[in-house]
């Protein structure tokens, strides 16, 4: 298949096939067990905040390890930087399944998968860069965040179902099968790129990482960019955290807390599949970043306010489409207005303010919780707030050049 000068290769779609299946993985054994919360700490014999841990260490690790994993990925490529993240996520997932009722040992495993993490997740736009041409990397870009989506619904619904026939110590034992196979499937199949570009030469060159890095930090777009993706992955993080005692204080069942963060999920995959393809039919980028951040904060309104059940599913969903579809698109915008800095660097500089603003939130609203009611409704007022100012942020952005010259071609 010939695009203008250059060739596109039908392997680009095994590539990302293979790169989406690690991902998910990865983020399956990421939240492994925060829908089994109080069946861990019985098993483990510890407290709620230590099995919070298990899941919460991924954000700290990731802020420590993301920029060295950028570096790796720019330096030595996709098949050995991405090909680290698949090693620790296959090695220490297995391990888990040896941990038995040793949470000093399961801990130890869970740093050793979140170190894996960063590798993995940072490479998205790199692998579309290197594999797909422009008018689909927004759309490849949303198939690989899509699949890490997957990961944590599957993680969610799965986990539950599976202790029931074969306990903790068995799911962790299915799990680190699954992990170590698809990193070995990972390790055969992936390759570093196509025998030719599939773009323009001035579509593909890269600078790498350390440089990029000032670039990236000299591009005003970029930066109203990070606060965005600042304010958005942290609301993220945080409600689908604390999505149980959001809902419990106005007589919403865990039961029906689960299904809405559930429907969060589901509706990001959706939106995951629709926006970022019609970005790319449209070639443009920030009428979408903008559109998502509306349906973003009118989700959060109703998460915040909701009386009815059927309300509080719509707004979950609607929070869900938006939010998580605006991920890609602006992986893909940040890749394109910083250019020539390196894709792993402006993936993974966005996906770091996420995890520190994901903290960040996660502790706060624990803070202004209500000790008399446990209501999060003044910490959830907050972040409705973050979110307009991320909507009046949004319109300050300029089009991508890169899509602005080719449509003008």
């Amino acid at each position: 298949m010939s695009k203008s000068n250059f060739k596109v290769y039908r392997a680009r779609w095994i590539m990302l096939t293979v790169y989406m299946l690690m991902a998910a993985v990865n983020q399956l054994l990421w939240i492994t067990f925060a829908p089994i919360t109080g069946d861990a700490t019985k098993y483990y014999g510890v407290s709620d905040l230590k099995i919070g841990i298990l899941s919460m260490c991924f954000m700290i690790v990731y802020i420590v390890v993301s920029i060295p994993a950028s570096w790796a990925i720019d330096k030595y490529g996709i098949r050995i930087g991405v090909g680290i993240g698949a090693v620790f996520t296959g090695i220490f997932g297995l391990l888990r399944g040896f941990a038995g009722t040793d949470y000093n040992m399961l801990l130890f495993a869970q740093i050793g998968i979140a170190i894996g993490q960063p590798f993995i997740l940072n490479a998205i736009t790199k692998l579309a860069a290197r594999w797909f041409p422009l008018e689909e990397r927004a759309t490849a870009a949303g198939l690989g965040t899509l699949s890490m989506y997957i990961g944590i619904l599957g993680g969610m619904t799965l986990t539950p179902y599976l202790i029931i026939g074969s306990g903790i110590a068995g799911m962790l034992s299915i799990y680190g099968i699954i992990s170590i196979i698809t990193a070995v499937i990972f390790l055969v199949v992936i390759k570093e790129g196509p025998p030719t570009a599939p773009c323009r030469p001035d579509q593909e060159e890269r600078s790498l990482v350390f440089d990029g890095f000032m670039q990236t930090l000299r591009t005003r777009d970029f930066l109203w960019l990070m606060i965005i993706f600042f304010i958005g992955l942290g609301v993220f993080n945080a409600v689908t955290t604390w999505i149980e005692d959001i809902v419990r204080p106005r007589g919403f069942s865990a039961t029906q807390a689960g299904i809405t963060g559930g429907l969060m999920i589901v509706g990001g995959i959706v939106g995951a599949l629709i926006i970022p393809l019609l970005s790319d039919y449209y070639k443009k980028r920030t009428p979408f970043i903008i559109v998502a951040l509306v349906g973003s904060t009118i989700g959060l309104v109703g998460i915040t306010f909701a009386t009815s059940y059927w309300l509080l599913l719509f707004s979950g969903t609607v929070l869900g489409f938006f939010l998580l579809s605006s991920g890609p698109i602006g992986f893909q915008y940040g890749a394109e207005i910083t250019y020539p800095a390196s894709e792993g660097t402006s993936n993974g500089m966005l996906i770091l303010m996420g995890q520190i603003s994901g903290i960040a939130f996660i502790f706060g609203m624990d803070s202004l919780k209500s000790h008399s009611t446990g209501s999060m409704t003044r910490s959830l007022v907050f972040l409705i707030g973050l979110m307009l100012l991320g909507i009046l942020i949004s319109f300050r952005l300029k089009e991508s050049a890169i899509l602005t010259r080719e449509e003008a071609k």
